[in-house]
């Protein structure tokens, strides 16, 4: 238990090891330094400097790690702690970086390039720290408050002279010295196994509670730091308003991007938190921290200041307010929230500076106070008794008397066509970025400035990076042609983008352009093609797609039609917005509001999108339930095991075992196996067994060791009856008990079941849940999803029909060595072993074995064809006996 507590909580105790070491930098760089020669002075302080700037970065990561990483209780203070310090450290280092590289050198730029981030940071580990304190969390309010007080200082410095480096000193010493005294007692409690617990490090404290809130509800933990990072971006702009900042510039870029780039990880996060709406949130979010950045890096290469593309700003507004009005499902405060976004969008459309102008730099004073209050709204409600009212569920009970609109909700909400996933839908985001990307480039710009119109950041970012995110979650969910299909779009917006917009374009290569665009399109008329048997969404979203590459294509040969390339972006932009809104209804709402529609060429098996067959998440015991209901009505499933998947029936339904040969096409000579839970399962026909045999099996599994034993009338006590003629040969079974917990829990549900691997005869072995249905189709009930196999080795298969005489063979040497099997055997045979006493008879061990031996062989037959069931039932091997 010492040893699972400490790896559980491990990352935690690295951070504050982390904290030590990033900290004791600051307070040496911060601590007075009287009576200093000035060389010396500035040798020291550019050493440290330079020692601080890498140790940032690169321990900010480590920290990263460490906030995702769960705590044993309050996750979402420990996480929101240690990410919001990661990105603070990050944004920081980067700021001392662009100095040391003589960027900064105007008077008064550090501190325009450091304060932002600073505010911030003041005000979000505050609130960090209050409701630490609230919660008895000493130790991480210490560190927050810390922290917090040490940043505010340090503004104040960089305002007042008078201010010394003292007090910021201070401060970073007291995180060292919390930090240290964490660190301590979590090895303390690792070292004592849990006997010795210093007040504020036992993690485990609280752990019942927290396993049954999660139980209860599935929370977003990440979302806390989503808040933070959208204050961060505020800020920079805000302060400009305010005139906390002279201005706007490259300085404060590191800000707007790190905060863009944990964006990104926290809408990546949200998805593992099964948190769809706030997932799309945050991606929406993080592409304008880019294109923020991206303005303030513009005035390097060009004097004056960029243009916003109107109808790109205008159908993001929308895009927010839709998202809002599904966010009032969940909480009605969350989607109050999203509407400073609308109005944000709807300000830079209207300024033709965009983020320069004191439009949208008042929105952004009013974002960086509506998401602190959030911030503090979501921390507090986690643990409080008396929580702060946010409406949520408001909405659900308004519409619960309606008839028309039906919510989804229960344990399956989120749950794949294909079985079980990590990760929500987020094909709500891959539809989104394709509506975006195509209304940014309605607005062609100057081909002599191309950079002068903002819409790398909106062609990149949304129709390329995220929409790469939404390929590879629709990946992971076993959306192959969905995955597919939004990763190579990306790659096309991302390349067209940076070729077209961002004066990488040329005549001269022209021709090059041409020929790559021409190899994707060749490979979208494929997907055209395939999506013939998706959908009709998807079959226009994809053909709609192939009229945009069209136009990239003419406009390279310089022979694009005045308007073909703006209607071209425009009706695939109106399709991409329905699938967009299809998408967000179909995972809120019951029925078919906005149906995706029915594939336009019907395959057997499939129906628009969605398996005849059940796909169950093997990590639920009332999957594993239900599987054993299918099987006991005479059903055949796919399961997961401890080494590959394979189909199973059970053995007293003699229809379903002859179903099972039968869907696996499998020939007369290669026949099924035996599976069982445990030997008290053919304990009635214990007396058939030889001791030897017996003992053999009690010690070799639960195992990946299949076992070919003599056929008998121990068959009999299976209740297989006809059928038995499919499993084994008539002079030998192949037998064992799998060491897979799901496995054996369905058998003992169940009874012992046959067993066949899931795959037609002579294909591959499976490896995946996926596969079962792609190789098996409709001809299996049900696939117990548990995702990729543990092994991709079949099991080694042991010859035991000639073990009484001394004799065992191999079939098949797999995941277990030989070398293992004949140590199990020599172990087991010390027993029987022959022993002369003081008259010279043998001992009565042997005696008894042997009388045993004599009086079953009427009862297992013989095993004349061993080597025969070896070739058959292992799929081929060698036979290689071995004498002991």
């Amino acid at each position: 238990m010492a040893c699972c507590s400490f790896c559980a909580d491990q990352p935690k105790l690295t951070g504050a090891l982390l904290t030590i070491m990033q900290l004791h930098i600051h307070v040496l760089i911060m601590v007075p330094t009287h009576n200093v020669p000035v060389a010396q002075l500035l040798v020291l302080s550019t050493t440290f400097r330079n020692l601080l700037c890498r140790n940032h970065i690169s321990v900010s990561t480590a920290i990263c790690f460490t906030g995702i990483w769960r705590s044993l209780r309050n996750a979402v203070l420990f996480s929101s702690l240690f990410l919001t310090i990661s990105v603070f450290w990050c944004g920081y280092g980067v700021v001392f970086i662009l100095r040391g590289q003589g960027v900064l050198n105007d008077t008064g730029d550090f501190r325009n390039a450091l304060v932002p981030g600073l505010v911030t940071f003041i005000l979000a580990l505050l609130i960090i720290a209050v409701v630490g304190f609230l919660n008895k969390e000493v130790i991480l309010a210490m560190i927050a408050s810390a922290v917090s007080l040490a940043s505010a200082h340090e503004v104040a410095m960089h305002y007042n002279t008078a201010f010394g480096s003292s007090a910021v000193a201070c401060n970073y010493m007291v995180v060292c010295l919390a930090g240290g005294y964490f660190a301590l007692g979590r090895i303390l409690y690792f070292l004592s196994k849990e006997k010795i617990a210093m007040p504020g490090t036992d993690l485990a404290k609280n752990k019942a509670h927290e396993q049954i809130q999660s139980t209860s509800v599935r929370m977003n933990h990440f979302a806390v730091t989503g808040l933070i990072l959208n204050m961060l971006s505020a800020s920079v702009f805000g302060c400009r308003l305010l005139g906390v900042t002279s201005k706007l510039f490259i300085g404060q870029v590191p800000w707007l991007w790190a905060a863009g780039i944990y964006q990104i990880g926290v809408c990546i996060l949200s998805y593992r938190a099964m948190d769809v709406l706030m997932a799309t949130f945050f991606g929406f979010t993080s592409i304008l921290k880019f294109a923020g950045g991206y303005c303030l890096l513009y005035p390097i290469w060009q004097t004056e200041e960029p243009t916003f593309p109107i109808p790109f700003l205008v159908v993001f507004s929308i895009l927010f307010a839709v998202l809002a009005l599904f966010l009032t499902l969940k909480s009605l405060v969350d989607g109050l929230y999203l509407l400073f976004y609308v109005a944000y969008c709807i300000a830079l459309a209207c300024c033709p500076k965009g983020f320069f102008e004191g439009g949208p730099q008042g929105v952004d004073v009013a974002i960086f106070v509506a998401s602190a209050l959030m911030t503090l709204i979501h921390l507090y409600n986690v643990r409080a008794g008396a929580k702060i009212p946010t409406g949520e569920g408001v909405v659900k009970a308004l519409l619960a008397s309606s008839s028309f609109l039906k919510l989804r909700d229960g344990a399956n909400l989120h749950t794949p066509y294909l079985g079980y996933s990590k990760y929500a839908d987020a094909e709500v985001l891959g539809y989104a970025c394709s509506v975006l990307a195509s209304f940014s480039i309605t607005v062609t710009g100057d081909p002599q400035a191309p950079l002068a119109t903002v819409v790398i950041p909106w062609v990149v970012v949304a129709g390329g990076i995220l929409k790469l995110l939404s390929g590879s979650v629709a990946f992971a969910r076993g959306k192959t042609l969905e995955s597919s299909a939004f990763i190579l779009y990306a790659v096309m917006w991302i390349i067209w983008g940076l070729t077209r917009y961002g004066g990488l374009y040329g005549t001269s290569r022209s021709f090059h352009t041409a020929v790559g665009i021409i190899a994707f399109m060749l490979f979208n008329s494929f997907i055209v093609f395939c999506t013939l048997f998706l959908s009709i969404s998807w079959f226009f979203y994809s053909l709609t797609f192939l009229l945009i590459a069209v136009s990239f294509l003419l406009d390279a040969i310089s022979a694009l039609p005045a308007g073909y390339d703006i209607a071209a972006t425009l009706i695939f932009g109106l399709v991409s917005f329905y699938c967009f809104l299809s998408a967000l209804f179909n995972s809120t709402f019951e029925g078919s509001c906005l149906p995706m529609g029915r594939p336009l060429v019907q395959l057997s098996g499939v129906v628009g999108g969605m398996t005849k067959c059940l796909h169950l998440p093997a990590r639920k015991a009332s999957s594993v339930k239900r599987i054993a209901d299918i099987l006991k009505n005479g059903g055949t499933c796919g399961i997961p095991t401890d080494t590959v998947y394979v189909l199973v029936a059970a053995c007293n339904r003699p229809d379903a075992v002859e179903k099972a040969h039968r869907s696996k096409q499998q020939a007369q000579e290669r026949p099924m196996s035996l599976w069982i839970s445990s030997l008290k399962q053919l304990e009635p026909a214990k007396h058939l067994f030889s001791p030897l045999l017996w003992d053999f099996m009690d010690a070799a599994w639960p195992s990946p060791i299949s076992l070919v034993i003599p056929r008998g009338k121990w068959v009999d006590f299976l209740g297989m009856k006809d059928s038995a003629k499919y499993v084994g040969t008539p002079q030998s079974v192949a037998i064992r008990i799998p060491d897979c917990s799901v496995t054996t829990h369905l058998i003992d549900l169940v009874g012992p079941i046959v067993v066949t691997s899931a795959n037609p005869t002579g294909e591959a072995d499976t490896t995946h849940h996926n596969q079962v249905y792609a190789k098996l189709g409709d001809k299996v009930d049900a696939v117990l999803c548990d995702g990729p196999s543990p092994e991709n080795i079949a099991s080694t298969v042991v010859d035991c029909t000639k073990i009484d005489s001394g004799n065992i063979g191999f079939f098949r040497v797999g995941i277990i060595p030989k070398s293992q099997v004949l140590q199990i055997l020599e172990q087991v045979q010390k027993k029987y072993s022959v022993v002369p006493n003081s008259d010279g008879c043998t001992a009565k061990g042997r005696e008894e074995h042997l009388n045993h031996v004599h009086a079953v062989h009427n009862g297992v037959g013989t095993a004349a064809s061993a080597e025969r069931f070896a070739l058959q039932s292992a799929d081929g091997g060698r036979e290689n006996h071995t004498r002991l």
